[in-house]
């Protein structure tokens, strides 16, 4: 359909002033890519190479996790089911929760050994649990990735091990951190853990950030000689949460480093605010062919967004709406955007849905707007 553009004045705000400082450039990390979300609206504060291919050595385990806890969310898998531990998953090499093959682990104590202690034999063991084999899962983790909107990532192992097709990108990681965030807020916790005792061996969570930031509460570090130092690191401070992701630093402190500048540069620099509540009806259309005449169209998720610290009451809002909306109509489905802008900058570009289902009208009622919209193309 063609889109009309309607500029209709909302409360947002007024544009007053551009004459306030523009948020300075961050110096270049060392890292091989990077980005910096914020986790609330997703908007990206800053990247660098955040699409270019790279692999994610252990933080690969988000992608498992997620796929771990989707299935205890769904009571498909209970914290107290005991997973077997084959051979396979013990002889696994790499970082370690130290089971024991033949034994019998509990779901809950697996991922403590995933996320504390990064146990790649407890990835495995899991994985196996679940799909009957690391191949298996490797499927269902891609089939996940692309249901999220992760295009440029491949996975052929759980655990983030090296190989040649196995790869993502930092925008891909940093989707997949909103994903996992939003919709398993009982399991993050399990990210901000310090340390986990299994089989008499104490390990200590790999993200120093921990120590380093009390605003820090996740999420998961990775390493290989190929990958290079790997972090995905989340905080939050007032309210306004950021995720960032660093790949492919070359020392163990650059990873580090880099996400506490990222952090620090987000939260330094920008702010977060509500914008529209979940159902909230932003304007109403007319509705051609429907049992009702109008449409409400609006939000069905709370929407926020961010800007540079004390520009919101600067920002402005536009409605970008389809010309002719006929029923039948889904709630959800989308009939424009709204558009902020800041200055000549688009800063947010949100799905303008509806509200609610509308079905046919009878055919006398069709019949009637069928005429009226051939008369009203005549003139328009």
């Amino acid at each position: 359909m063609k889109l009309a553009l309607c500029l209709l004045s909302l409360v947002v705000a007024l544009l007053v002033s551009s004459t306030s400082a523009a948020v300075p450039a961050l110096t270049e990390l060392p890292v091989r890519g990077h980005i910096l979300v914020d986790f609330n609206s997703g908007r990206v504060l800053t990247e660098r190479n955040s699409r270019q291919r790279l692999e994610p050595a252990s933080i690969t385990k988000l992608m498992s996790a997620y796929l771990f806890y989707d299935r205890l969310a769904s009571g498909q898998l209970s914290l107290d089911d005991q997973v077997p531990v084959s051979r396979n998953a013990y002889s696994t090499i790499g970082s370690r929760m130290f089971i024991e093959v033949g034994s019998l682990v509990s779901v809950e104590d697996l991922l403590r050994g995933i996320v504390i202690q990064s146990g790649n034999d407890a990835t495995v063991a899991l994985a196996e649990y679940i799909a009957g084999s690391e191949a298996a899962f490797a499927q269902m983790m891609n089939a996940t990735a692309a249901e999220l909107g992760m295009r440029d990532s491949n996975f052929v192992n759980s655990t983030g091990l090296p190989d040649p097709q196995h790869y993502t990108t930092a925008s891909d990681i940093a989707i997949l951190a909103r994903a996992l965030i939003r919709q398993f807020p009982d399991y993050y916790q399990l990210y901000s853990e310090r340390s986990f005792t299994y089989n008499g061996i104490e390990q200590h969570n790999r993200n120093r950030l921990l120590w380093r930031d009390p605003s820090v509460d996740g999420m998961k570090t990775g390493h290989t000689s190929s990958a290079g130092y790997c972090l995905v690191s989340s905080a939050q401070r007032d309210g306004m949460r950021l995720i960032a992701v660093v790949l492919g630093a070359e020392q163990i402190s650059d990873r580090f480093e880099a996400s506490q500048q990222l952090l620090n540069y987000g939260f330094g620099h920008f702010e977060t605010h509500p914008l529209y509540a979940a159902d909230q009806s932003l304007t109403e259309v007319r509705l051609w062919k429907g049992e009702t005449g109008t449409l409400p169209l609006g939000v069905i998720e709370d929407t926020f967004v961010t800007l540079p610290k004390g520009r919101y009451d600067e920002m402005r809002a536009a409605l970008l709406i389809n010309a002719r909306i006929e029923a039948p109509i889904q709630r959800g489905d989308a009939f424009g955007s709204v558009l902020i802008r800041l200055d000549d900058q688009e800063v947010a570009d949100i799905p303008l849905v509806a509200l609610q289902d509308v079905a046919l009208s009878g055919w006398l009622g069709r019949l009637t707007d069928r005429v009226l919209l051939t008369v009203t193309g005549l003139f328009d």
